[in-house]
């Protein structure tokens, strides 16, 4: 099967660009999986909950890494990294100087390796940086958890069905996808 046909429908490979403060268009890919089951996958009302809003409120402060995936101008996915505080922690908070991960591609482009281009982009940046591990929080259901895997995270912590992984981006550890 030729490499067209794979990619899907568009014309032109995703592209994945640095998020920056002003990108606003984030919003609906960097919620969309923080939606319980059943309902809608985006609507702003997710963005005034405190659990959620965390992710991207104030987003350009010291330490936020993130990129976002456009395929004809349109974004579609995102991928982040941020540092929280124990006073604060996110759902896949390890420790202060471990940023976590959200990740995020929207539901029909799934499946067609914008994940991969966004977890690599991102991992590659905060080894470009000298952080030493990355963590995240997934539903153990949740197909990308293969992802994870396969980019070096591994489990640390599982409560009901959210597990928290860590990827460590030394030379031996992340990145072997």
């Amino acid at each position: 099967m030729d490499s067209q046909r794979r990619r899907g429908p568009w014309k032109r490979r995703p592209s994945a660009k640095p998020r920056r403060q002003t990108n606003r268009s984030c919003g609906r890919c960097c919620t969309s999986p923080c939606v319980p089951e059943g309902e809608k996958p985006f609507s702003r009302a997710i963005l005034q909950d405190p659990s959620i809003s965390k992710y991207i409120e104030g987003w350009g402060r010291t330490g936020d890494i993130g990129y976002i995936a456009w395929i004809r101008d349109v974004p579609v996915g995102s991928a982040t990294a941020r540092f929280f505080g124990r006073e604060n922690p996110g759902y896949g908070f390890i420790d202060e100087s471990i940023p976590e991960l959200g990740m995020a591609v929207l539901p029909e482009y799934r499946g067609r390796g914008i994940g991969t281009l966004l977890l690599r982009t991102l991992m590659q940046s905060l080894k470009d940086q000298g952080i030493g591990a990355v963590s995240l929080s997934v539903d153990v259901r949740n197909p990308a958890r293969r992802l994870y895997e396969r980019f070096g995270f591994y489990e640390i912590d599982l409560t009901g069905r959210s597990m928290t992984m860590r990827a460590d981006l030394t030379d031996g550890g992340a990145g072997r996808e």
